[in-house]
C-alpha cells in the first residue's frame, strides 16, 4: 500500500471512530433526513383543490342551484356554504373560513332563459397571492365550461343544432400527469438535504481540530492537504450515501413518486454534488477555525441558496433578474434540475450534461480551493 493511500485511509479510520463515539452526532446526521421527509412530503403541498368556497345565492332558482352543484361537484371546489346576503360572504373571507366567494345575481335564471350574458361575481383571497391565481384559473375554467353547456342546450332548444367551441383546446400534461406537488418537491428535497447534511456536517470538522490543537500535529506530518481532505471525507461521504439511499427509498415508496431514469446518472449525480458539498463545508471549517462560525456560514451558504435559489420551491423564471444571474452560481440548481430529469422525465446526460458538467467543475474546484488553503499550513 502506497504512503499516501495509507495515510488516508488512516484519518479515514480517526473520523469513522469519532462519528461511531459521538452517537448523538450520528443519530442526527441519520434523523434529520427522516424528519425532513415525512415534513416536507406530508406537510408542503402546493396543490390547490377543493378550495373552500362561499356562494351568495341571490337568485335561489333551479338554474342557480344547479350552477352551485356543478361548482362543488369539481374536483377544485368545495362549497361550505350558500347564503341568501353578501355579508357572510365578506366574513367568510376575512375570517379566512372560505378563500373563494361566489356571488349569483337576484336575475341569473330570467337572464339565463332569455340567452342574455349574465355576470357572476367571483371574489378571492388575495393575501396568497400563488394560491389565488390558481383559484381563479380554476374559477374561470369551470364557469367557462359550464356557460357553454348552456349555449348548447339553448341552441338544441332552438333547433340550431350542436355547437361546437372555434377552438378545440386538448392539454395533455406530461412527466406529472395528476399534477401532484410531491412528485417534484421530494427529489428536490433529496439535493436540500444532502446539502444540509453535508456541509454542516464537514463544516465543523477541521474547525473542531484546530480547537482541540490538533490540526497542528497532523499539518507537521509528511500528510499532504489532500490526503487530509479525503480521509476526513470519508466517513461523511458514507452517511450522505446513506441518506441518500433513504431518501430515493421513501420517496418511491412512501410517497409514489416515479422514477423514470436511470439510477446509474443518478448515481454520478450524487456523486458529484456530494463530493463538492463535502468540499465546501471542510473549506468553511478550513477559513473559519472556530466551530459556531463554521455553523453559521455553513447555514448561510448551504441551507438558504439550496432551498431558496435552486428552483426547489420558487420558479426561477419569476424571480428578478439580479437573484437569476445569482442562482447561477448554487450547485443545488443544477443538481435539482438534474433529479427533475432523471426522477419524472427519464432523460439522460445526452440532455443534461451541461448541468453535470458544473457540478464536475464545482466539485473539481472546491476541492483544490480547500487543498490550497490547508496547504497554507499554519498561517495566521
Amino acid at each position: 500500500m502506497s504512503p499516501p493511500l495509507r495515510r488516508t485511509l488512516a484519518i479515514a479510520r480517526k473520523e469513522f471512530l469519532h462519528i461511531v463515539r459521538d452517537p448523538l452526532s450520528l443519530a442526527m446526521a441519520l434523523a434529520i433526513p427522516f424528519a425532513m421527509l415525512m415534513l416536507f412530503g406530508y406537510a408542503l403541498s402546493l396543490d390547490v383543490d377543493r378550495v373552500p368556497t362561499v356562494v351568495f345565492d341571490g337568485s335561489r332558482t333551479p338554474q342557480s342551484r344547479e350552477l352551485i352543484a356543478y361548482l362543488d361537484g369539481s374536483r377544485y371546489f368545495e362549497v361550505t356554504e350558500v347564503v341568501t346576503d353578501y355579508k357572510p360572504v365578506e366574513q367568510a373571507i376575512f375570517s379566512g373560513q372560505a378563500l373563494l366567494g361566489v356571488v349569483i345575481p337576484a336575475d341569473f335564471a330570467r337572464r339565463v332563459h332569455r340567452g342574455d350574458a349574465t355576470d357572476v361575481q367571483v371574489i378571492l383571497d388575495g393575501s396568497d397571492s400563488n394560491t389565488a391565481n390558481i383559484a381563479a384559473g380554476y374559477a374561470q375554467g369551470v364557469l367557462g365550461k359550464y356557460s357553454n353547456q348552456l349555449q348548447a342546450q339553448f341552441a338544441n332548444l332552438r333547433g340550431a343544432g350542436p355547437v361546437h367551441p372555434p377552438l378545440d383546446v386538448q392539454a395533455r400534461v406530461w412527466f406529472n400527469a395528476d399534477l401532484k406537488s410531491k412528485n417534484f418537491i421530494i427529489p428536490g428535497l433529496i439535493a436540500v438535504i444532502l446539502q444540509i447534511i453535508a456541509a454542516l456536517l464537514t463544516s465543523l470538522t477541521i474547525a473542531r481540530e484546530w480547537e482541540l490543537g490538533n490540526m497542528e500535529l497532523l499539518l507537521s506530518t509528511p500528510m499532504r492537504p489532500w490526503e487530509l481532505i479525503l480521509g476526513k471525507m470519508a466517513a461523511f461521504f458514507a452517511i450522505g450515501v446513506a441518506d441518500t439511499t433513504f431518501a430515493v427509498l421513501v420517496g418511491r415508496t412512501v410517497f409514489g413518486v416515479p422514477l423514470r431514469g436511470s439510477l446509474w446518472d443518478l448515481s454520478i449525480a450524487i456523486f458529484f454534488f456530494l463530493f463538492g458539498a463535502l468540499c465546501w463545508g471542510l473549506l468553511i471549517s478550513a477559513l473559519a477555525r472556530n466551530q459556531l462560525l463554521a455553523y453559521q456560514i455553513g447555514i448561510l451558504t448551504s441551507f438558504l441558496p439550496s432551498f431558496l435559489l435552486s428552483g426547489f420551491i420558487y420558479a426561477i423564471e419569476n424571480m428578478p433578474v439580479p437573484v437569476q444571474v445569482v442562482t447561477h452560481i448554487v450547485p443545488a440548481r443544477y443538481f435539482i434540475a438534474i433529479l427533475k430529469g432523471v426522477f419524472l422525465k427519464g432523460i439522460g446526460y445526452d440532455i443534461l450534461w451541461p448541468q453535470l458538467l458544473f457540478l464536475f467543475l464545482y466539485a473539481l474546484g472546491v476541492f483544490l480551493i480547500a487543498s490550497r488553503r490547508l496547504n497554507q499550513k499554519l498561517v495566521d
